[in-house]
């Protein structure tokens, strides 16, 4: 064997060579912004209509219309989509949400401004989605409603919590934001629940900007959605209960989208499907081609379901040390970034063990904000919850390249760079001091994305 032939199979964090060479940025650089946007922004600025709402209202008719639904509300964030679809469905004083522990903080830390209390909820380890069997047992006679999240764009297992939601007749609010355009068997994510939120920000898999969009079929949600934040656009209050409190918002905020991210979204909902066609190809590559390696497991959906991914938007892989000789995630993820590719340990943290769920007090009421709207004899204790699952996923998933274009060799050298790691995982043993006890974040998006 050459000296050169061993640099390059000797793993780039002992000395050798790296895996991935090509310099190819635009594999992963997102939105893909065309002429065609950078002109429809214009045309929005030039005419000095940045805080209109006639483009908003095609963007949500035009969105509205792709995925199926009778009603689309645009938001400046997907935030405010979920605050606006939870009023809209009428959670309130003393209710409870269940959501899954496992997700980013807005899918559900807004039910504190309406007054109600979240529920967490534990989750799959093969989906990191909410676990329908750890559902029925939380809930109690507060309960409003289900925060369903399809996590990472893996969609959630939407027949066994839809089944749940009616036998009990609780509501399904679906957090979408990770999974524009994903399947759950052959039916879009976000057409299930009473109502849907998306973020649109530019990270997303379908980016406008920094916007969201709330979707529901039911004339009361959107109306209610309208009063609470929309007041300029009051005069499509048609319901007679709502009617007397038009003219100003009753939350009090305004959560109108600009017309530049709606002019942007415009253009974005025709390039999408294909956008989202070619990620999926390229993704499925990435993975077949690594699908059987001990200790790495892709998490997406089985062939044959007619379930799939959407934009592949924040992708993992399941992590087994045991595979891979006891090896620490943390060092398994710093020899796949040392070949030149992408391997972030672990995904969002659980929100059941932050303090905002624990133990601080946000408005003064004297006792912790997850009680405080409760009853007298409520105490914390109650709600704080043992979440084996969510407490230990995120020691055994790794975020991987998101490719936004089919580009076969140059896939094939971050399959090559995991391939070595796998293939050489003994010589990291030795020097394995790692402890994986701090993996991932509460902000997934900004803090794993730093080699994209």
């Amino acid at each position: 064997m050459t000296r050169e032939t061993e640099t390059k199979k000797k793993l780039a964090l002992l000395g050798g060579d790296k895996a991935v060479t090509s310099e190819r940025p635009d594999l992963f650089a997102w939105p893909i912004v065309t002429e065609r946007h950078e002109q429809a922004v214009l045309d929005v600025m030039r005419s000095r209509q940045m805080s209109g709402i006639e483009l908003t209202k095609q963007f949500e008719q035009k969105y509205a219309q792709a995925i199926g639904r009778k009603y689309g509300l645009a938001y400046h964030n997907g935030t405010a989509a979920i605050l606006g679809a939870m009023y809209g469905l009428g959670i309130g004083l003393g209710d409870e949400v269940i959501c899954p522990s496992i997700t980013y903080w807005a899918s559900v830390v807004q039910a504190y401004t309406l007054g109600a209390t979240p529920v967490f909820a534990d989750v799959d380890p093969e989906t990191i989605c909410i676990d329908p069997a750890d559902i029925e047992h939380r809930i109690t006679p507060r309960t409003k409603a289900i925060v369903v999240v399809h996590y990472a764009g893996m969609p959630a297992e939407m027949d066994a919590i839809m089944t749940i939601a009616g036998k009990h007749k609780l509501k399904v609010l679906e957090d979408a934001s990770h999974a524009h355009g994903a399947l759950y068997k052959g039916k879009e994510v976000g057409t299930f629940g009473e109502a849907a939120a998306f973020s649109l920000m530019t990270g997303k898999s379908l980016a406008v900007g920094e916007a969201g969009i709330l979707f529901t079929d039911d004339r009361e949600v959107y109306e209610r959605a309208i009063l609470f934040g929309h007041y300029i656009r009051h005069n499509e209050i048609t319901l007679e209960d709502l009617k007397p409190f038009a003219g100003l918002p009753a939350g009090g905020s305004k959560h109108r989208m600009h017309q530049l991210s709606s002019a942007f979204g415009l253009v974005q909902l025709d390039l999408y499907p294909k956008q989202m066609a070619e990620i999926d190809k390229a993704m499925n590559h990435f993975c077949d081609l690594l699908e059987n390696l001990p200790g790495i497991k892709p998490i997406r959906p089985a062939k044959g379901t007619n379930t799939t991914k959407g934009g592949w938007y924040y992708p993992h892989f399941r992590y087994n040390a045991e595979e891979l000789g006891g090896l620490s995630l943390s060092r398994f993820s710093k020899a796949i970034q040392a070949e030149g590719s992408i391997c972030n340990p672990g995904c969002n943290k659980p929100l059941h063990l932050h303090p905002l769920f624990t133990k601080q007090d946000v408005y003064g009421h004297g006792k912790p904000t997850r009680i405080a709207f409760l009853d007298k004899s409520a105490t914390i204790e109650q709600y704080v919850r043992k979440l084996p699952v969510a407490e230990s996923i995120t020691q055994c998933v790794f975020e991987i390249p998101w490719f936004k274009h089919y580009e076969p060799e140059i896939i094939a050298e971050h399959v090559a760079a995991y391939k070595k790691v796998v293939e050489n995982h003994e010589a990291l043993l030795a020097g394995d001091t790692d402890k994986d006890t701090d993996t991932g974040g509460y902000s997934s998006f900004f803090s794993s994305r730093k080699n994209t």
